[in-house]
């Protein structure tokens, strides 16, 4: 294998758009390379001779469109942690690396997802609304502790997850690209490619997979039709991931309890959609990762990655571009 090669003073194109806030850091990012900021229009202009891009805007698609432009590239960051929005078939294929924000979005994330089954389970919700109503109506709740969730995707993410939950007292299985009997975050992980045959078992489904050619809508209506009355989905993942379609039929007839959704197929969530009405569908505006300071985190990550290409170091958080994701476990 190749070892990597210096980079001194390399070329850096950030991508940004109109209204969103710069790094932090970009001083000191200026002060190792040469740095040209670009919008999704003018990439085009901005890349040749570029060694780098750092997709600040990490949901563009525009380096597609742009790609005939990129004459020298050699790596791509994105500022999130799914890449899907920059895997085409040229840079898949390419010699390009990519990188992501694989670990700033962890644990936020597996807490927003502890708290959204436990909003279900103790029925926050509903209490919300009848303390608007000016109404006092005693209810039984649920007891989280002992109830069984599926985490869909056994990355950084799931496993951050898996780990919360179990600590908060629920049983926990995985769901990946491959089954295994002793993982140690999940003890049990099922292939996901059989995921209604595994549905049944859960009271909470997360999905917290990426989004790939394999897992789109992977939640779909076989999937929705195998989950218990009573089960409630929760997706921080990717909109995609699940039949929309199927899923609002599914909770209009009963046959799933309740949907806590941070991201959908469309963004933002259009008016008029049927999730904004539905009682047991709770709707967050893909936010679950986004805690106080997680702009500089990103952008503290990128630096300390360039320092690495700089210096001829592997670089962290490298994406197999086959799968669409960082392996972390087989």
């Amino acid at each position: 294998m190749t070892e990597p090669a210096a980079h001194p003073r390399p070329r850096v194109v950030v991508l940004t758009a109109e209204g969103q806030p710069l790094p932090h850091n970009l001083d000191r990012i200026r002060a190792r390379a040469d740095v040209v900021l670009a919008d999704a229009a003018g990439l085009p202009a901005a890349l040749p001779g570029a060694e780098v891009l750092f997709l600040w805007d990490f949901f563009s698609p525009a380096l597609r469109t742009a790609w005939p432009a990129a004459d020298v590239l050699r790596w791509v960051h994105v500022a999130a942690a799914g890449v899907d929005a920059v895997m085409f078939d040229e840079l898949r294929t390419s010699d390009v690396a990519v990188t992501n924000a694989h670990g700033v979005f962890d644990v936020p994330i597996a807490e927003f997802v502890l708290a959204s089954i436990l909003a279900h389970d103790k029925q926050l919700h509903v209490s919300k609304s009848l303390q608007r109503q000016g109404r006092w109506q005693h209810r039984e709740l649920t007891r989280t502790a002992g109830s069984c969730a599926l985490v869909v995707g056994t990355g950084g993410i799931g496993r951050a997850t898996a780990r919360l939950l179990r600590a908060a007292g629920l049983q926990v299985r995985g769901a990946g690209r491959t089954a295994r009997d002793h993982d140690g975050d999940f003890g049990t992980v099922v292939p996901s490619a059989q995921l209604a045959a595994h549905a049944g078992w859960a009271d909470h489904l997360v999905l917290a997979a990426p989004l790939t050619a394999q897992t789109h809508h992977l939640a779909d209506a076989r999937v929705l039709a195998a989950m218990k009355p009573s089960a409630h989905l929760v997706n921080v993942g990717r909109g995609a991931l699940v039949d929309e379609a199927a899923l609002i039929q599914a909770l209009r007839a009963g046959e799933l309890a309740a949907a806590s959704l941070d991201v959908f197929e469309q963004e933002p969530l259009t008016p008029g959609h049927p999730f904004w009405e539905l009682e047991n569908v709770h709707v967050s505006a893909h936010m679950s990762g986004d805690v106080a300071g997680w702009r500089d985190a990103l952008a503290d990550q990128f630096l300390a990655n360039l320092d690495r290409w700089i210096s001829g170091e592997p670089l962290a958080n490298q994406v197999d571009k086959a799968r669409g994701y960082v392996s972390t476990s087989p």
